[in-house]
């Protein structure tokens, strides 16, 4: 049975979205939706957007349904690939990150989470109008994850952290939502 949610995707608000009901089945993104997405927001340091269930919780708030963080890093241009590297200048660039995605248990493998990272790179290329990146990266937080991102063109890139990075482009990103 397929549960209804909200068509369109906003920036977490804690007067309007119940965070603590959110599970995806991995603890650290439930935690970080529940905990810390908000703190990271209002230090600058990234941004969370929610797609809400349609109906309210008895509190008044929507429960998340999926939820993306965004932010920005930068890397070496020696550690990108060498048909990019070899067009950039030798110091940081600029790279944009969505830092996490999840999807609700209620509603995976309902195109949920697709429909979650598309939002994202639409956000992602809006920013890119008023500041540039090279390209966008993930950290990937276990094989399923990496095996999605794939998907939709991400490609390895190097290890981070323990976790697998994959890129995509800038210019592949913008083709991919200009033919959307």
């Amino acid at each position: 049975m397929d549960i209804a949610y909200s068509k369109d995707f906003e920036e977490l608000n804690k007067a309007k979205h119940e965070r603590n009901t959110f599970d995806c089945g991995i603890a650290g993104l439930n935690t970080f939706l529940a905990k810390h997405a908000l703190q990271n927001f209002k230090a600058g340091v990234s941004i969370t957007k929610v797609l809400p269930y349609s109906e309210p919780e008895s509190n008044g708030k929507h429960s998340v349904c999926a939820f993306y963080c965004t932010s920005v890093t930068t890397m070496q241009a020696e550690s990108l690939p060498q048909a990019i590297a070899s067009k950039l200048p030798r110091y940081p660039i600029p790279l944009f990150l969505v830092a996490q995605l999840a999807v609700d248990k209620k509603t995976q493998g309902q195109g949920v989470g697709e429909a979650a990272l598309m939002n994202a790179l639409e956000h992602l290329t809006r920013v890119n109008e008023n500041m540039r990146a090279v390209a966008v990266v993930v950290d990937c937080i276990d094989v399923n994850a990496k095996d999605f991102y794939q998907r939709y063109g991400f490609e390895h890139l190097c290890e981070v952290n323990g976790r697998e990075r994959l890129f995509i482009s800038m210019n592949d990103v913008l083709a991919a939502v200009g033919s959307r």
